[in-house]
């Protein structure tokens, strides 16, 4: 009976640690900025709000956005500044409010060089576990911070991790902004080797996409496939007659919020 005993308390002991091990591994994963969206009422939401929650653009059109998370980050947001430059490339990138208060040199340096700047927050929570009133502390830090560096606030919003829920799109309607999340994930954030991440790009992108990609990481997470696969991606659209453009290009819309 003792034994018994013992191997039924080995066996419950063994599940805590399991349990625990897994609930830091995602304690510790969105911490980092890098948990993945669940995305599951996505296309649900970009039908009832309409111009308001997109996630890609008309597919009659071979054009394509490649976005750009989580800068300034002087790691590798000059990185890829360079590699757009050189390809005469727009693309769109996704500013946190902390980072731009830190580096405004280098949010300057990205609409300096005719790219879009959107709102991603100022200091990269999860939206759909926060009171509507954070959310919009949330998006307005970021705005000061990111017109302190540019001089105007930004139409475009991202919210961190993709997450964001209906009260809140409600808000964001009413204040004139459009909520961009993404149709292709290059996954990146996942520290992928540069082949890995352009598969995942080439594989799923169509006409009127918008590509989920990050110039910007947590202490210690390198970004570097991100680089190396960046040119390679932008060869092969142009090879597949794709034409990688700013979001504002995309989907005809302004830079600026007017209100």
């Amino acid at each position: 009976m003792k034994m018994k005993r013992l191997g039924v308390a080995v066996m419950v002991l063994a599940s805590v640690v399991t349990f625990l091990a897994l609930r830091g591994g995602s304690a510790a994963s969105a911490s980092a900025g890098q948990s993945k969206p669940s995305g599951i009422h996505w296309t649900e939401w970009e039908r009832k709000y309409e111009g308001v929650f997109v996630l890609s653009a008309s597919r009659e059109s071979r054009k394509v956005a490649l976005t750009f998370d989580d800068v300034p980050d002087p790691r590798f947001t000059p990185r890829v500044l360079d590699i757009l430059k050189r390809k005469g490339v727009r693309a769109s990138f996704f500013v946190v409010g902390t980072r731009a208060r830190k580096y405004p040199d280098q949010v300057r340096r990205i609409h300096r060089e005719g790219h879009d700047i959107g709102n991603h927050s100022y200091s990269h929570p999860d939206f759909s576990k926060m009171s509507l009133a954070r959310v919009q502390e949330q998006i307005m830090r970021a705005e000061t911070a990111i017109a302190a560096a540019v001089g105007f606030r930004p139409r475009l919003v991202r919210p961190p991790y993709g997450e964001i829920v209906p009260r809140q799109l409600d808000w964001a309607k009413k204040r004139g902004y459009t909520v961009v999340n993404w149709d292709v994930d290059s996954s990146d954030w996942r520290q992928l080797s540069a082949n890995q991440i352009f598969r995942n790009v080439t594989r799923a992108v169509r006409p009127g996409s918008v590509v989920l990609m990050h110039a910007g990481g947590g202490e210690g997470q390198s970004l570097s496939g991100t680089v190396e696969a960046l040119p390679r991606i932008i060869d092969w659209l142009r090879e597949h007659d794709y034409e990688p453009v700013a979001l504002t290009e995309l989907l005809g819309l302004p830079e600026k919020r007017g209100r």
